[in-house]
């Protein structure tokens, strides 16, 4: 019993650290435009819309967090094994893997922007210099957070996997959970505020984004505060929940029929919030629809 009670608790402060990593990855991906609408981010200078949004997008979230959340758990395990203090062996790794992701939004920003210079995209010292070090201060909390969960998993849980290992597969959880439920807010609710609710983009709109603030050319720090307020608690709401679930089934349940009574209660709650997220989805159609036709919805 106590042994469960323990579990029950490592299990409600990964989740806690959970929902701090989503937010943090979220707001970091929308200010470098690593989500939904980098497309037409990197589309908008082709169609005439010169603009000072920063993107830093090569591979998609998942795999970018991957990565990050891999190298900074393997780094702390690094340091672990020179017997540093294991708080102070998660700060350096996810400090140092922070360097490496700075670097990585630094030369894609000039990489991007190089290749868009023919159709008068200039690139904007202040915005490299402005947003790289902002994009890496949201990314250093979503990296310590992440290897921090796969450290209580390993040193309280005892989870049989190896610390780089976990970091991989919550690092794609991590951005998998951010893109999916953070980014409409900043590609649909905020790039793309002049068109009608359920339009989607059509063609005649193609990167035509929003390229104007409340008082003048507008960046991405509006556009990370602004998702900052509801994309990011959304997707930390996400990702809190996938962590907290995840474990609170493995820890009560997994004892029962040889680990099988976990995979049902997995099983179930899938079931459950897909029911939930069809429920929402015909409200939302409902309260707020019908969806407005393509024609109709040209700014």
């Amino acid at each position: 019993m106590e042994h469960v009670v323990f579990g029950i608790g490592v299990t409600a402060l990964a989740g806690t650290l959970a929902a701090v990593a989503g937010a943090a990855e979220n707001t970091e991906s929308d200010i470098g435009s690593q989500g939904d609408p980098n497309s037409q981010v990197q589309l908008a200078p082709q169609m005439g819309y010169i603009h000072r949004i920063f993107n830093k997008a090569i591979a998609g979230e998942p795999p970018a967090y991957g990565l990050w959340c891999a190298l900074g758990a393997g780094l702390a395990m690094g340091f672990m094994l020179l017997q540093y203090n294991p708080v102070l062996a998660i700060i350096l790794g996810s400090a140092l893997t922070v360097l490496v992701q700075g670097v990585y939004a630094t030369t894609a920003y000039l990489g991007r922007i190089a290749s868009l210079s023919k159709f008068g995209q200039p690139v904007y010292v202040d915005i490299l210099k402005s947003m790289t070090t902002v994009t890496m201060a949201h990314a250093f909390i979503a990296i310590f957070t992440t290897v921090a969960i796969c450290y209580l998993m390993n040193a309280a849980l005892g989870h049989p996997f190896p610390l780089p290992l976990l970091g991989l597969v919550w690092g794609i959880a991590l951005g998998a959970a951010g893109s999916a439920t953070g980014n409409p807010f900043y590609g649909k609710e905020r790039q793309y505020q002049l068109q009608k609710f359920g339009a989607g983009v059509p063609i005649a709109a193609s990167g035509n984004i929003v390229r104007y603030a409340e008082a003048g050319q507008r960046n991405s720090l509006d556009n990370g505060w602004f998702s900052a307020k509801l994309g990011g608690p959304a997707s930390g709401i996400c990702f809190g929940l996938i962590v907290f679930l995840e474990l609170w089934r493995t820890v009560i349940f997994e004892g029962i029929g040889a680990g099988w009574g976990a995979i049902i209660v997995g099983i179930l709650l899938i079931l459950v919030f897909t029911i939930i997220d069809r429920y929402i989805e015909v409200w939302a159609r409902k309260t707020y629809g019908p969806y407005a036709k393509p024609e109709e919805a040209k700014s």
